[in-house]
Formats: structure tokens, C-alpha cells, sequence
């Protein structure tokens, strides 16, 4: 455990710090891809930034390599966007109404706090409101993936939690150590 936070240290206090202003920019106008040219790239950032945008930018290498080491593990889905949005459905009260609908334009929606990720089904708004964090996002998405950037940081993690709860999932796992505000784990 004492070396994954030692190597945290060593990686958050070696990267750049970013302007802490406000761009007041239109969020389409500063990011670097979009949901349509790169959809993964996107669905990582989304992820990064609701589950770490508080963090530094480990805090944020370390939530979107559990992401990705889900899509390696077979216990997952396959894309970035199949994990991020993993989650139980149930069919929306606007298609379920008419029963006479056809089933391909039947609308399914995540059931709340039953996401692998809990900002993607907690009810609330997905709309990106800090600019300068979805920017550093969409930065550590492209550089975890494009250049493999502290990929391994999380030594084969695939579950995290904040510091401030203690789910019950947890004693089943492999304690990995803990990075920022949350703790790490791996299967046994």
C-alpha cells in the first residue's frame, strides 16, 4: 500500500498545474473531442470528471485506469462506454405506457444507484459545469489511452471507493492502497 501512495505523491506534485480561472468558454468550445469523433475518449473523460474532479491529476489517472482495467477484465463489458454505462435497466414511464410500441422505440433508463459508476445513475444532471476540469479530463482520457500515461497506476485495480463511505464489496477484495479521496481494490 505505502508504494502506491508514494508513487501518487511523486506523480501529483510532477505535473503542471493548470490556471485555476474560469475560462467562461461554451463547454463545446474547449474541448478537445466530442462525444461523436470520439466516443470513448469522451465516455472516459465523462467518467473521470464526475467521479475526480476534485482531485489532482493522479486522482484522475487513477480512476480512468480502473476504467479501463475493467474493460480488460472479462468479468466486464468490452468498451470504455459499455463500463461507464453499466448498469440496470429499466424501461422509461414515456415508452412503457404504450404497449403497442414496437421494441426497438422503447426507451430504457439506468435505475438509480444501481451503476457500476454512481454519477451515471444518481438522478441528477450529467451537464459539465466546470470547463477547466472537463478540460483536464478530456487531457488525462487522451493521455491514459493514446500514450498509455501512468497506465498500471492502480496495480490491476478495478474497484474504488471515496474515503467517506465503506461499501460492503469491499472486504471481499484485494486492497490496493489509496490514491487522493479514494481507496483501491482488486479482485482476489
Amino acid at each position: 500500500m505505502t508504494r502506491l501512495i508514494a508513487i501518487a505523491f511523486a506523480i501529483a506534485f510532477a505535473q503542471p498545474m493548470m490556471a485555476q480561472s474560469s475560462t467562461f468558454q461554451n463547454v463545446v468550445e474547449s474541448e478537445l473531442y466530442t462525444e461523436v469523433n470520439q466516443p470513448e475518449l469522451y465516455c472516459l473523460a465523462m467518467n473521470i470528471y464526475h467521479e475526480a474532479r476534485a482531485e489532482l491529476h493522479v486522482g484522475m489517472y487513477a480512476v480512468a485506469d480502473v476504467t479501463i482495467n475493467r474493460v480488460y477484465d472479462t468479468r466486464y463489458p468490452n468498451t470504455i462506454c459499455d463500463v461507464v454505462k453499466d448498469a440496470k435497466m429499466k424501461e422509461s414511464w414515456k415508452t412503457k405506457q404504450y404497449p403497442e410500441l414496437d421494441d426497438s422505440q422503447r426507451v430504457y433508463i439506468p435505475i438509480r444507484n444501481m451503476c457500476q459508476f454512481s454519477w451515471y445513475c444518481d438522478g441528477r444532471s450529467d451537464a459539465v459545469q466546470d470547463n477547466d476540469s472537463w478540460r483536464m479530463a478530456q487531457e488525462v482520457a487522451y493521455r491514459i489511452v493514446t500514450e498509455k500515461k501512468y497506465r498500471g497506476i492502480t496495480e490491476g485495480a478495478t474497484h474504488y471507493h471515496a474515503t467517506y463511505v465503506s461499501p460492503s464489496w469491499r472486504t471481499s477484495l484485494d486492497l490496493v492502497g489509496r490514491i487522493g479521496t479514494h481507496i483501491f481494490y482488486r479482485w482476489m
